[in-house]
């Protein structure tokens, strides 16, 4: 997991999964948001599908209805999912 920095300063991707984004690229889905989870919630990939409707998170497979702003900031400057708010 990456070490969570909470400042102005953040990766698009997070380094400690680049390597499965790329992975996820060189497969045929297409990647537009995910978080590490950083040690607090589980790891998220959203990716959109040409024939599907809505973005989805890749690994619970659950629809998340919005176009951007994915994620949401907790107190502590966390970024999670609403709809896939199971903490580790």
């Amino acid at each position: 997991m990456c070490k969570f920095m909470n400042n102005a300063q953040h990766s698009r991707i997070d380094k400690c999964i680049k390597p499965w984004i790329k992975f996820l690229k060189d497969i045929g889905y297409n990647p537009i948001a995910s978080c590490c989870g950083h040690n607090k919630y589980q790891m998220t990939v959203i990716v959109k599908q040409p024939n599907y409707p809505y973005p989805y998170e890749l690994f619970t497979e659950i629809d998340v209805p919005r176009k951007r702003r994915f994620y949401l900031k907790d107190k502590q400057g966390y970024y999670y999912i609403p709809e896939v708010s199971n903490k580790r």
